[in-house]
């Protein structure tokens, strides 16, 4: 069926995109909707079986939440 199979260049468009995306609201400050465009790119990526990119996506997560925490 058709959109069952993406091929590797349609799955690093899509990443690609998300990773993007992110990092534009990242860079007007966005935290919270950064980390929610990354969430997104970690399901799309576990749902595809590509459990290394959803790694990265959970690495993004965990450094956008870090740097959203106030310094002491």
């Amino acid at each position: 069926m058709p959109g069952d199979f993406m091929t590797s260049a349609e799955k690093g468009e899509r990443y690609a995109r998300l990773f993007r995306k992110a990092g534009a609201f990242l860079a007007k400050g966005n935290i919270a909707r950064a980390v929610e465009v990354f969430k997104e790119g970690q399901s799309l990526a576990a749902g595809l079986g590509d459990h290394k990119m959803a790694d990265r996506f959970a690495d993004e997560i965990a450094r956008a939440e870090k740097s959203s925490d106030p310094q002491e």
